[in-house]
Order: C-alpha cells, then structure tokens, then sequence
C-alpha cells in the first residue's frame, strides 16, 4: 500500500494520525542495527509451527476497497494487500527497501543518461492466481492507471508513476524495462502492491467496492469471503513459494473500544491495543508473561521485556472490575476474565509514526516565525515523551527529526535548529515581535514590590485553569490508536469543549491584547493521550505568558473540520513515516501556494508553513540516483523544517498489540513488511 494511503488510513482511526502521500544522509549507518524497540514478534522457524490453523486479527474498519490506490483505502486494504498481492520491495526494522524473491530475482537502474532507466527480473515462477504470469503488460496498466491523465480513474496517488515514460519488455523473457521521463530516486517505492491488468485497465474495476472482492491474486493467501465485518482469506493454489503455515486469515472488524472484550470472549487472536487493556492483560500474568514476552522476543533492545510497573494494586483490581465487588458469582466473572486475558501477550514497539504539535502560520500570532520559535522553545518535549512512552517501557527519547525515525538510514537529530528548551530565550523571541509582559508582571518578576499605597501588586492572569490532576493522571498512560488521523470537529452547541488555561505567569501582551492561542484538541476515547499531552503543553506556555484556550471538539471529525481547514492555532496529530521520504514527505512541508480563485493550496502541509528553499531541496533529493546524496539534500531540508517551527515532533508513537501466546512471527511489526506465510500457531 503507498505510504499516502497508508497514512491516510491511520489519520482515520482514532489517535489523530494524519494522511501523508512521506534523511539525513549517513550511509555509513545504513546497515547498522535497528534501535531498541523497533520491533517485537515472537520469532519461531516455520517448522515449528502446526502448518494450519485461523487466525482472527482485527481491524478497525472493513475495507471499503482492496485497491490501496483508492481515497477510501485504510489500514485494512493495506493489510489485505500485503497477503494476496505482490508486494516487489519490502521493509525491514530499519524501514529499509528490501527487494522480495518471491516476485524479483533482480532489479537495477542500468541507465541514467540520457534516461533513468530500471529493469525488473521477475521470479519465473511468479503467476496470478488465474494461472498468467505476472508480466509486463500488469506493470503498463499500473502505470498508465496512476501517471494522473486519465480522469476515468479520479484523484488515485500518482506519485512516482507520473515521471514515467514508457514501460516495454526487457531484452530477456520474465524482464520488464522501465524508462523515466524524470530521474526518481524512490523507483523502489513504485508497483507495491502490483495489480494485476485486470483491475487497472478497467477503471470501474479499478474503483469497485471491497464487497466485490479480489477474483486475481499473487500472493500466499487469497480473498475467499467478504461481509460487512471480516474479510477470510485462504490459501493461495498457485503459490510457489513457501506454503503459508496457516489455512486462514480471519480480519474481524472490531473497533478499539471494543476489543478487550473481544480478547476477553476468545474472538481474537492479534489486536492493536491500547494502554489500558495491555495493562489489563499484564496484570493477568504480570510474572510469567513478562518473562515469557522477554524470551519470545526477536526485537532488538529486549522490546518484549517486563514494562515498569504501570499497574499497581489499586489499579489492577479497577482493571479487572474488582473493585467494590462483593459476592462470588462477581469474583468467579472476574477470575474468568482475568484467565481470559492470560492467554495473551502484549508486544509493544515504537510504531514507525510520531506525533507532533502542529502551529497555523497561516493567520494571528503565529503568523510570526518569532512566535512561533518561542513556542517551541517553551515545549519540554523530553518530558512529554517521557510522559508517554516510559510508562510503556519503551525508550522515551524525544524524535529529532520530521522526516526519518531513529534508526532509519541516515536519522539525524536536527531540532538545534530551533535550540534547547528556554524560556528566557522563549520569552526574548516574544517580545522582539512585540509581545511583552505588564508592569504588574514585571514587578512579580522582581519580587512582588508594593505600589506607592502600600498593597502588594499581583500580576494579571489567564482564566482558571479547569484542569483535573486526578483525570489527567488517569489518562497519562492512555495510548493513542495504533491507525488513523487526526480526528475531530467543529465545537458542540455553546462550545462545551471551550476553556482558557490559567497562567503562572501574567500573559504578555502587545497593543493590550493578551497572547492566547486556540488549542484544538479530539474529546473521544482515542484522544484521551493527546488530551494530557496538550494539558502538559499548555502549563509549560503559561511559564512564558502565553495562554491558552482549550476546545475539546468530536473525534470523528477532528481532522475534517478543524485541521484541513486551519480551524486551530495549536493542535496535535500524527504522521506515519517513510521509507521514501523525498517522495512522501514533500507535500506535508511543501509551501502553501495561491490558488487561481484566491484560495490556499495547501496539499498536506495542514501547519500552512513553507519556505521555497525546503521546495528546492525536496525536488533536488527527488531527482537524485545517488541515495546518499538524496539523504543529504533531504537532511537539510528537514533542518530547515525545524527552524521554520510549524511542525514540532515529540515521540514515536507506541504500538501495543495483545498477542494470543502461541503464535508466532506476528506482534508489534514496527516498520517491518509482515511475512505471512510464516504466521502460525506453535505445535
């Protein structure tokens, strides 16, 4: 699935993560290991396994499509696509292209003057489902289905394909030669998934409901069934590579809310979770199922080691729903829960996705650069990652970088570009641009001097703050959905969601006007991560003067209503990563450009900030063969993202995924390319 839908799909789901259609240039650490955490499987040879066998893995939604290609693609048909569908590059924990044997026995760019040119070998063995080998007419179908000229097939991701020229068969039978019309340095991104001519020569088949189902196929399962809520696959005939160790896929749809009791009910076997249940499910068996998680795991850094303890007495007795209970026929409900949820394991992982504090520059304070600088200078992002990510036991080092995740070939921490957290230096930036504290606060500053008369003189503040230190200690450990984007909408009647934040400091002020910034944030289950984190956010504002005004908006249309359309000074959500940056990334922090009817063009780029040069170096590593080079010129780019503070990263996000004990090479994936033939259950 293209990383634009794949982003698209996660920004859907709760958790506020946004689409994206998304370097820094170190090649000598492109093969080094992935960093702790980056995955988290429990890895067992394929013999091991009983070789049948169905497992049940949710999903939030039921794919509306199996064409990743389409606007309505989401997590689903990524997941799907990625069992039945050829996939020519894979990914490793690094987020490294890999190139997959079982559909390519080579791939190289032979050319590059006067044109780019690649040649495709295909694995000979390699046929559709239907039993027609996979060739070169299935590439030109692809191709001219998403090189964006024919309106037959709507607004479909174009990225990559329209820089291409012609695709023919190569001088060799199983060859497929493509030429580019322009150099593209992210070629490896192109045919993953491959469709089969059949879809992409049909624009009606191309945009057909996933109720239709997939009739062709190339991968080591296939569509067998579709409902409204699962989706089976089975076995693929006409596989010729290793045969699946399981009969069956099960996608059952069940929303996140709803899953522990799906765990609890035996309808689950694999389930993005969140906090709250994967604490639910350690305290089970909090001994045995750490020390089982910690040998199981194939992660590197022990990911499946025994977390902190995040789940004390008090609280494992609310999570079992045993507290205030009295009677056997409660106690017997509780220990048949609590036997349920032993039989799973939680595998976590930092997700290939982070989350960020987003400033509109389109409009008011925060069309000033200075402001938005001292902002981000008022942000303690250590401590929010901290706040997230330590109770998972995960690492908790703040992300430094826009475009890449540690780890990744050629990750570079460039936040100096706006410099450490300082709030004297915070404080200096707001009044260069002509926001100042009062005489009042001046003089608190100084030790609260008397006036003339006498009395004591006290410093203007913000309205009281509403904050809950018990909720929000209750919602810290809360975690974000593992899919979607930023979710939410417009205020409810009387905008119940509204509240200002009380300052600690006076709140500065220019022409009389004090500086509070509309916080937007999701009011739904999903949310509830964000939530503290923008609570936390807004006290570490008040320390400079600056106030902020809280509105809680719904989750489901969050991103519709407030974030695509600039309804925010500040808000946060998330962005999946990017094993092709120079392509995936370039729209999100591409400059806003004037629309022929006075609008802003935007793309992706929800902060509206932009600068020609960061356009410059993206279109430079887009057109660079050489991957080091391209690393480098994106590098710069993104230190030039920092310092343009319109997009603040603050952590990796988490991925918590209960695990049936039992089976194996499945969990927290990370940024690795699921093997699915090597799911299954241990003999």
């Amino acid at each position: 699935m293209p990383i634009a839908k794949r982003r698209r799909a996660m920004l859907l789901a709760a958790g506020v993560m946004l689409p994206l259609p998304v370097l820094t240039g170190c090649s000598s650490e492109d093969d080094g290991p992935p960093p702790p955490a980056a995955w988290d499987i429990a890895s067992a040879p394929r013999t091991g396994t009983t070789g049948s066998g169905t497992l049940r893995w949710a999903l939030d939604a039921t794919p509306a499509t199996f064409n990743t290609f389409q606007k309505t693609a989401d997590t689903g048909t990524q997941r799907i696509a990625g069992a039945v569908l050829p996939s020519l590059y894979t990914l490793d924990a690094r987020g490294k292209p890999q190139r997959n044997g079982d559909y390519l026995t080579g791939a190289d760019v032979t050319s590059s003057e006067p044109r780019q040119v690649v040649v495709y070998k295909l694995n000979p063995k390699a046929v559709w489902s239907d039993g027609r080998p996979i060739g070169a007419e299935d590439f030109q179908a692809q191709w001219k289905a998403l090189r964006g000229t024919d309106a037959a097939y709507g607004r479909a991701r174009n990225a990559g394909y329209d820089r291409i020229a012609k695709i023919e068969p190569g001088d060799k039978e199983h060859e497929v030669k493509v030429t580019f019309a322009k150099r593209y340095t992210d070629w490896r991104s192109l045919f993953t998934p491959l469709y089969p001519k059949s879809v992409m020569a049909n624009p009606a088949v191309f945009a057909a409901p996933a109720r239709k189902g997939l009739a062709v196929g190339a991968g080591p399962f296939m569509v067998r069934q579709v409902t409204d809520t699962s989706v089976t696959l089975v076995r693929n005939p006409r596989w010729w590579g290793d045969r699946a160790r399981l009969s069956r896929v099960l996608f059952r749809t069940v929303p996140a809310e709803k899953r522990a009791e799906a765990l609890i009910a035996g309808q689950l076997d694999l389930a993005e979770v969140d906090a709250a249940t994967a604490r639910r499910i350690r305290a089970a068996t909090p001994d045995k199922q750490a020390a089982g998680a910690a040998r199981g795991s194939s992660a590197p850094g022990k990911a499946g080691a025994p977390e902190p303890s995040a789940s004390g007495t008090a609280e494992t007795a609310g999570a079992n729903g045993a507290s205030g209970t009295s009677g056997d026929s409660a106690t017997d409900k509780n220990r048949s829960r609590t036997r349920a949820l032993s039989r799973f394991t939680v595998r976590k992982a930092l997700e290939p996705a982070y989350t960020q504090l987003a400033l509109n520059g389109t409009k008011g304070p925060l069309a000033d650069d200075r402001v938005r600088r001292a902002v981000a200078r008022a942000i303690d992002r250590k401590a929010l990652a901290k706040l997230v990510l330590k109770p998972m036991g995960l690492p908790s080092e703040p992300l430094g970088n826009h475009l890449l995740m540690a780890g990744q070939p050629g990750y570079q921490d460039h936040s100096g570009a706006l410099g450490d957290p300082d709030a004297n230096a915070a404080q200096s930036l707001l009044a260069d641009a002509g926001w100042r504290a009062g005489e009042a606060a001046r003089q608190k500053a100084l030790g609260g001097k008397t006036d003339d008369r006498g009395g004591r003189q006290s410093a203007p503040t913000a309205t009281a703050s509403t904050t809950d230190t018990a909720t929000e200690s209750a919602t810290a450990s809360a975690t974000e959905s593992a899919t979607g984007r930023p979710s939410g909408a417009a205020p409810a009647a009387g905008d119940a969601g509204r509240r200002g934040r009380a300052g600690k400091a006076a709140l500065v002020r220019k022409q009389g006007r004090p500086l509070v910034l509309r916080f937007v944030l999701p009011d739904d289950r999903s949310g509830a991560q964000l939530r503290t984190v923008g609570e936390r956010i807004a006290r570490m504002l008040e320390k400079i003067g600056v106030g902020t005004e809280i509105t809680k908006v719904p989750g489901e249309s969050y991103f519709r209503d407030h974030i695509v359309t600039g309804d925010y000074d500040l808000a946060l959500y998330s962005w999946p990563a990017s094993a092709y940056p120079a392509t995936d990334a370039r729209p999100i922090y591409a400059k806003p450009q004037p629309a022929a009817d006075g609008s802003l063009m935007v793309e992706q780029n929800y902060t509206r900030v932009g600068t020609d040069q960061i356009d410059q170096f993206f279109d430079r590593a887009l057109s660079e063969l050489d991957g080091g080079a391209s690393r480098s010129l994106v590098s710069r780019a993104d230190a030039r993202i920092w310092a343009a503070a319109g997009s603040i990263p603050l952590y990796q996000r988490p991925q918590l995924v209960a695990v049936r004990k039992g089976l194996v090479n499945a969990g927290a994936f990370g940024f690795s390319t699921p093997r699915y033939q090597d799911i299954g259950f241990r003999r």
